[in-house]
């Protein structure tokens, strides 16, 4: 009988994390297998918390079942494009027609192939820390080199175009924006947006705008969308049906291009023919897509007072306030909160140390901040998406968890619901 050999993973992964369904959230399984009520807060998915697709979307693509039956083009189909644009301008994008407009699989395969299209092996691109950590993993898959841009919580997480500026060399190619910021809620302001669009244009980089909680916003913050002040560069937003329209499911993102598109002819011709490799995304869902965004828009009911996710994020800011332990940057939009651990009162905290310990012993599931590409581990991400009342409990046994671990000090021993050191 031959040698058995392992089957290794390609080179390539070796850069590539996503800690937000990695051994934290198998464990989290696990223990749901072994008869464990799990609180899972590590993920923004709106229906595991009883969100639903408004159901005028779900008519329109039940209705289009028998023309969704084959290929469609590998832009996506036509009247799903056309209302791309047609948010596009009526938000004051200039320039944007159906041929500049891409639909995908999610917004996650649409980083994936825009990268790819535009990447040689080293080249550069400035990723926010914290970042969404797709943005980072697409960068190393498609052989470019990931630079991280601090985004500060002594700035609310807001990026400084200075700092931004002088991380840019002879070998970076774009800068992402991912506005309102996943993970931490960031709403940036006009003048910061305006800022780093000339910083792009002066440097002629691609700008890529991840743009997919654009409507998602409290306490009257304002959305302001990049592709309004990019014009002497590309600039390509990026949004989708999964958050807004609580479709996560339904996997249907688009990509607009503006700005300088007469002289990104070559990149849109390949973004094209990768496009054209995969067939065509989804068909179903992109039905979904004209009736969403030219109808009622219900986010606004869930994010103003007394909306379920905005009285949930009241809870957290409201768990924060009364805690020992935490501080908080007041999240703006979005879907989650970036909460840090007060080093001065914990000064041995370790975020993933802390998201085993509250999995284990208090049976809920949060994100270290690590898993966000940052250089500190004082933080941790959840989502506003559970009922209030959930949340209230979420916060109680954090805070006894972070009792304990002030009690025990550094020498602390994590045991798991098992009864077994973890």
């Amino acid at each position: 009988m031959s040698k058995q050999i392992p089957v290794r993973p390609s080179e390539g992964l070796a850069n590539v994390r996503y800690e937000i369904r990695g051994k934290l959230a198998r464990r989290a399984l696990a223990m749901e297998r072994a008869g464990y009520d799990i609180i899972s807060l590590n993920i923004g998915n709106p229906y595991a918390f009883g969100f639903r697709t408004p159901e005028t979307m779900r008519l329109a693509m039940i209705e289009n079942l028998r023309h969704s039956e084959g290929y469609v083009h590998q832009k996506g189909i036509f009247p799903a494009r056309e209302a791309v644009v047609m948010q596009q301008q009526e938000r004051g994008v200039r320039g944007v027609t159906a041929e500049e407009v891409f639909i995908g699989n999610g917004v996650s395969e649409l980083i994936d192939l825009s990268l790819r299209a535009l990447l040689n092996p080293g080249d550069e691109v400035l990723v926010p820390s914290p970042d969404y950590p797709l943005w980072t993993a697409a960068v190393n898959l498609n052989g470019g080199r990931a630079v991280h841009y601090p985004c500060c919580p002594d700035r609310d997480f807001v990026p400084d175009p200075a700092a931004m500026e002088s991380l840019i060399t002879r070998r970076t190619r774009a800068i992402v924006i991912v506005n309102p910021n996943n993970p931490t809620g960031a709403v940036y302001p006009r003048k910061t947006l305006a800022a780093i669009a000339g910083i792009a244009e002066e440097h002629r980089l691609v700008v890529l705008c991840d743009e997919i909680y654009d409507q998602i916003l409290y306490d009257g913050a304002e959305f302001v969308p990049m592709a309004t002040l990019v014009h002497h560069t590309l600039c390509c937003t990026m949004s989708g049906l999964s958050k807004i329209y609580r479709a996560c499911g339904y996997r249907v993102g688009w990509a607009a291009f503006s700005g300088d598109v007469e002289n990104a002819a070559e990149y849109l011709n390949g973004l094209e023919l990768l496009s054209s490799l995969r067939l065509c995304s989804n068909v179903p869902g992109q039905w979904a897509v004209q009736t969403a965004l030219g109808g009622y828009q219900s986010i606004r009911e869930l994010t103003r007072p007394g909306g379920r996710l905005y009285e949930s994020r009241q809870v957290i800011l409201d768990g924060v306030a009364h805690s020992k332990y935490l501080r908080l940057s007041r999240p703006m939009g979005a879907l989650y909160a970036f909460v840090e651990v007060r080093t001065d009162v914990l000064p041995d905290f370790d975020d993933q140390l802390f998201a085993l310990d509250l999995l284990e012993n208090k049976h809920v599931l949060v994100a270290p901040g690590v898993s966000f590409n940052v250089p500190y581990r004082n933080c941790f991400r959840i989502t506003n998406l559970p009922e209030p009342q959930v949340l209230a409990t979420v916060f109680a046994r954090i805070e006894e968890v972070l009792d304990g671990r002030s009690a025990a000090g550094p020498a602390l021993q994590i045991v798991g619901s098992t009864g077994k050191a973890g």
